[in-house]
This record gives structure tokens, C-alpha cells and sequence, in this order.
């Protein structure tokens, strides 16, 4: 029995320490956008909102996807309650004063339906973004995902992520003599965290925000991916040149509607962005 949990035991180790790189221990050229709320996680934050005799309701971000258009234009019911508009600052919870919250909230939201493909993400070191409609600081978002990998938590493995951030460097040619704690904030130091209504947009219509986030993130990647081989080829570990893939996940279809818009428009003849739904808690690729 012992011999045998080894085995299983070693297997998966094995299996882990390869995400990240392909077949050959090569990278597997495979980027990642996320939104946040009701994608990779179901946050309990909630958005202020309005009744007729004057109450504040709070509602769920999710709900917010399905109702955000009717808010302020026309009476609706919701959970008993007739709503008439927003609250006075009703996205209160989602800016600089929720920060620390958001921190705590991240620490025991259940997982929604792109976390299994965050976990592949962090654990193989890949380099990815979080385009989110919130306005917290990109510290805090950055925080929140530094607390996943230093407590192994829900899947999320920072001694895996740490030997894959070494392969990277070794296949570069840099030194890895850094702690995994060193490793692990140059790592996400890479990343992009874009909370695009920090500081200036709007938490209603976020749309035109994230657009320009991920538009600024593809051009990231082709130069991160671009340095990447360059400095492998040179070492003799990278042969031929991969192509980077970008896979983006959000649960409004309003959302994904307008950035799919923007890829036709911007990539007539081939993507570098996989579009995924998630909607509902389900994940769907939109062609």
C-alpha cells in the first residue's frame, strides 16, 4: 500500500511540474485573461441598489450581469422588493474602500466556473491578467493571488508554481538561486492586473474598459513571448518559435458580446484570443 500511494504520489507530482511546458519541456506558449466575480470565483460582494420606499438592497454580482440594464430606467421586482435605481454610491464595496475586503471575501469565496483553469494557470507559472469591472488597486487584486499560491489554497500549489518558475528561468539562462517567496513575487510582478474602473470608468458599463485591457495585454504577451524565445533559442532549448494563445473567460454576456466585436474587427483572419462564457457557472468556447 505504501509503495503504491508513492507511486500515484510521484505520478501526479509529475504531472503537476508539467503544466506549464509541453511534451518536450518547452513552454506551452498558453497565456490567460480572467475576469473576476462569477468566473473565477462567486465573491459575496454586493451592489447597492434602490427601493420605491427608499431602502438599500444589496445585489450579487451575478445577478447584476442579468439585471444592470433595467437599473434606473424602469421599476423591476427583486426578491420581493421593487427596485427604482441605485443607491448613493452603490458600488461602494467594489473601489479603494473595499480593498481590504476583498482580500478577506477572496480567502472564502467558493470557486466558480474558470478556477480549475486559474489553478492550471498559477501552478504552472504561466504569465496571465485579471481584467475585472472592480476599481480596487491592482496591489490588492495582486495580494489576493499571492495569498492563493503561499496557502496551497484550494488546489493552488506555490511549491509546484516554484520549479516551474525555475524551468523558466533556466531555460532562459537566469540564475535561480531565488526563494520561492522571491520567485513567486517577480512572477506576479509578469502579470497584468487590470481593475479597469480604478480610478476612471464606469462599474455599470465596463465594457469599453475591458477592451482596451485586453488589447493592452495581447500586445503584452507577444512581447513577453517573443523575449522568451529568443533568449531559449539562443541557449539551444527552443527550436522552433511558438505561437502564444491567449484564453479569456468572463461570466457577462454584454461583456463578451462587445470583446468578441473587438476581436473580429481587430484579428479579421485568426485570433490570438480564445473567447470562453461562463455564464450560469458554465464554461463555453464562443466561435
Amino acid at each position: 500500500m505504501e509503495l503504491l500511494k508513492r507511486i500515484v504520489k510521484d505520478y501526479l507530482e509529475e504531472k503537476l511540474l508539467s503544466e506549464g511546458f509541453n511534451d518536450d519541456v518547452n513552454p506551452d506558449s498558453k497565456y490567460y485573461a480572467f475576469d473576476w466575480d462569477d468566473n473565477i470565483v462567486y465573491m459575496p460582494t454586493k451592489i447597492i441598489i434602490m427601493t420605491e420606499d427608499e431602502r438599500e438592497v444589496g445585489m450579487g454580482s451575478e445577478d447584476f450581469a442579468k439585471y444592470r440594464e433595467m437599473i434606473g430606467k424602469e421599476p423591476f421586482i427583486y426578491h420581493g422588493h421593487t427596485i427604482v435605481g441605485f443607491a448613493d454610491q452603490p458600488f461602494r464595496h467594489f473601489t479603494l474602500k473595499g480593498d481590504k475586503q476583498f482580500i478577506i471575501d477572496a480567502l472564502s469565496a467558493p470557486p466558480g466556473p474558470s478556477w480549475k483553469d486559474f489553478v492550471e494557470c498559477l501552478n504552472g507559472g504561466s504569465i496571465f491578467s485579471i481584467i475585472t469591472a472592480r476599481g480596487h488597486s491592482p496591489q490588492t487584486l495582486k495580494e489576493a493571488c499571492k495569498n492563493y499560491l503561499l496557502m496551497n489554497y484550494n488546489g493552488v500549489n506555490g511549491n509546484v508554481c516554484y520549479e516551474n518558475l525555475k524551468k523558466y528561468r533556466d531555460l532562459t539562462g537566469e540564475e535561480s538561486n531565488l526563494s520561492k517567496n522571491q520567485l513567486i513575487d517577480e512572477y506576479l510582478d509578469l502579470c497584468k492586473f487590470y481593475p479597469v474602473t480604478y480610478g476612471e470608468g464606469s462599474l455599470q458599463n465596463p465594457e469599453q474598459g475591458k477592451i482596451k485591457a485586453l488589447k493592452e495585454f495581447i500586445g503584452y504577451v507577444k512581447q513577453m513571448s517573443e523575449s522568451l524565445q529568443e533568449r531559449a533559442f539562443f541557449k539551444n532549448d527552443v527550436k522552433n518559435f511558438f505561437v502564444p494563445q491567449i484564453g479569456f473567460s468572463d461570466d457577462d454576456i454584454k461583456n463578451i458580446e462587445k470583446i468578441k466585436g473587438f476581436l473580429e474587427k481587430e484579428y479579421p483572419e485568426e485570433s490570438p484570443v480564445k473567447v470562453f462564457q461562463t455564464t450560469g457557472g458554465e464554461k463555453k468556447e464562443i466561435k
